[in-house]
């Protein structure tokens, strides 16, 4: 057993974005912070967990962290993985659609790289917490930090990191107090879509990207539109079907999207956030449903590891 104490920060991500399903996403400034106290010998692992998920994740047998560690380190070949004791201090809420599932996988596999000094490039890194993951929304901007664009055919992956939001824009998040898991929200769309649909969305992401890397912010509306997974997503929380609408017609709202897999909503809004922050909690405790609010950083950081003496 070795004393350790090495942190990790990994933020919170907003995949989708609307039009950009498993491929567009953002990091936000809400960060799980894991630390490494002890390096124990191979296949043993404790874990303690406090704030968000403490009661569900505190069994090492069901922490993502320590799945994805496991998983990295068979995926280099690693035989005899050290073993170790963290400590997860949560921030992430649970199944609420803000990359809580990709903070651990990246957390995991930089643990691999760290505790058992694998050289390996960020593609390489990358390209192992997409595999975890299954794509790469949220695990990219989790990482790299930032909004990010990706594509993955099962083993390739490209990614683009985009150009920065301006400093008088706010990413307003409304966390309502329900779960929506994401194997149950991909289970409600359709194994068919429209042709137009597609064709819709197509432009849409396109849009958003374009608009993104240039700047044409007034463009964002647009580009947040989807017609392949929202409208569906929408019919699993209460206040879902409507909240959009109302945010969006909010003047300092320039796009409104639910993030991920839901049933978190993020709005972007340029100038004062509190009239977008007030509908959205308005909303939902018009269906019933108690909510909070962040108000977050769009230009966030990716993962951080520090050695603390």
């Amino acid at each position: 057993m070795i004393e350790a104490n090495i942190k990790i920060w990994v933020p919170a991500t907003s995949a989708n974005l609307g039009a950009g399903f498993d491929t567009l996403g953002m990091a936000l400034s809400l960060y799980n912070i894991v630390t490494i106290k002890q390096i124990l010998p191979t296949g043993e692992f404790v874990s303690e967990v406090t704030g968000e998920g403490a009661s569900e994740l505190s069994d090492h047998k069901s922490n993502f962290i320590i799945h994805s560690y496991l998983e990295a380190c068979s995926a280099w070949g690693i035989t005899e993985p050290k073993g170790f004791e963290i400590h997860s201090n949560n921030a992430i809420p649970l199944c609420r659609g803000l990359g809580s599932s990709a903070s651990a996988v990246v957390a995991g596999v930089l643990m691999a790289r760290e505790l058992n000094r694998v050289r390996a490039s960020e593609n390489d890194l990358l390209r192992i917490m997409t595999k975890i993951e299954g794509h790469p929304d949220n695990v990219a901007p989790c990482f790299l930090g930032g909004m990010t664009v990706g594509c993955w055919d099962g083993n390739d992956l490209r990614y683009v990191r985009l150009p920065s939001l301006p400093s008088d824009m706010y990413v307003v998040v409304a966390v309502p107090n329900i779960k929506v898991k994401t194997s149950d929200a991909r289970k409600s769309l359709p194994e068919k879509v429209n042709f137009g649909d597609a064709v819709f969305n197509l432009g849409r992401s396109a849009l958003m990207a374009a608009a993104w890397a240039t700047g044409r912010w007034d463009m964002l509306s647009w580009g947040m539109d989807d017609r392949l997974h929202q409208q569906y997503r929408a019919k699993l929380f209460p206040g879902g079907e409507v909240i959009m609408d109302r945010v969006r017609a909010i003047p300092e709202c320039l796009g409104v999207a639910i993030s991920g897999s839901g049933p978190s909503v993020l709005a972007l809004s340029r100038g004062k956030p509190r009239k977008v922050a007030e509908t959205m909690c308005r909303t939902f405790s018009e269906h019933g449903i108690e909510s909070l609010f962040f108000v977050l950083e769009g230009n966030a950081g990716g993962a951080k590891i520090e050695v603390v003496l």
